[in-house]
């Protein structure tokens, strides 16, 4: 397994600081949330890319891609009637993907549920087609920049699009791209009908990338989920890409979340390979 951690739980550390924290625990990953650099990519000179993408690799650490992407964004929207919006949001998406090009990353999770959420007036057949239209006008920059965007499915409490592995794949065939794909949460998995390890093996064509963290919004090992039939089934389908630790409660503090996280990880590893 390769073992990250995503950015946004070291709030108000500087970069530096949370590169090297991560590193001493055994990640070699971090995702990083934009919002953390700036709120709106437009606005992230080049000089500060370079900046971040040389303080990870000094510190031994590859900054794997983004996540979060249009969170504390502001007129922006995936599945809005409003073609002008749409629009909008291709432009700002298409940064993103410079953005994480230029920081060595090769992956965007699209998660944002705000900003994909099915608007009151808009038909779920709408919103299908509104999605695949903006990741196909994206669909070459991701390729000219050799970023994937990973479409993440999130359970009903966060919203009512693309709630299920299915239906993200299915709008992932739609889009018809080799740089879309599919992302995978241990949390909003926990919410569908069908057991994780099974969404996993049924998914194994289009995954790209996976976050470990359980419905608690806690780290893996910090609540009820177990994990071992979930990496039995990672393996099982040569799961080679990155494992990415994210949560939502920070309470525990950083040294726990992802401390316990990484420890809980290797030993489920270990079990998962005997």
């Amino acid at each position: 397994m390769k073992y990250a951690i995503c950015n946004e739980m070291y709030v108000d550390w500087p970069f530096e600081k949370a590169f090297a924290h991560a590193a001493s625990l055994g990640y070699t990953g971090v995702e990083i949330a934009p919002f953390t650099i700036h709120k709106d990519v437009f606005k992230i000179p080049k000089s500060k890319r370079d900046e971040i993408r040389e303080l990870s690799r000094a510190n031994g650490i590859e900054i794997i891609g983004l996540h979060w992407l249009l969170a504390k964004t502001t007129g922006l929207h995936l599945t809005t009637a409003d073609a002008e919006v749409r629009q909008r949001t291709i432009e700002y998406l298409c940064e993103l993907a410079s953005l994480c090009n230029d920081l060595g990353g090769k992956v965007m999770v699209f998660g944002s549920p705000p900003q994909r959420n099915v608007p009151e007036g808009v038909s779920e057949q709408e919103a299908f087609e509104h999605a695949v239209e903006v990741f196909q006008a994206i669909s070459p920059t991701l390729e000219r920049t050799g970023v994937t965007l990973a479409l993440e499915p999130l359970g009903p409490e966060e919203g009512n699009f693309m709630l299920t592995a299915e239906s993200a794949i299915e709008i992932a065939k739609a889009v018809d791209s080799p740089n879309v794909k599919l992302h995978l949460d241990v949390k909003a998995m926990s919410t569908e009908s069908k057991p994780i390890p099974e969404i996993i093996r049924d998914s194994q064509e289009w995954l790209v990338h996976f976050h470990a963290n359980d419905p608690n919004r806690r780290g893996p090992g910090m609540g009820q989920v177990d994990f071992l039939p979930i990496f039995q089934a990672l393996d099982e389908i040569s799961y080679s890409d990155w494992v990415s630790v994210e949560v939502f409660d920070y309470e525990p503090g950083v040294d726990r979340l992802a401390g316990d996280s990484i420890v809980y990880m290797q030993e489920i590893e270990k079990k998962a390979n005997v």
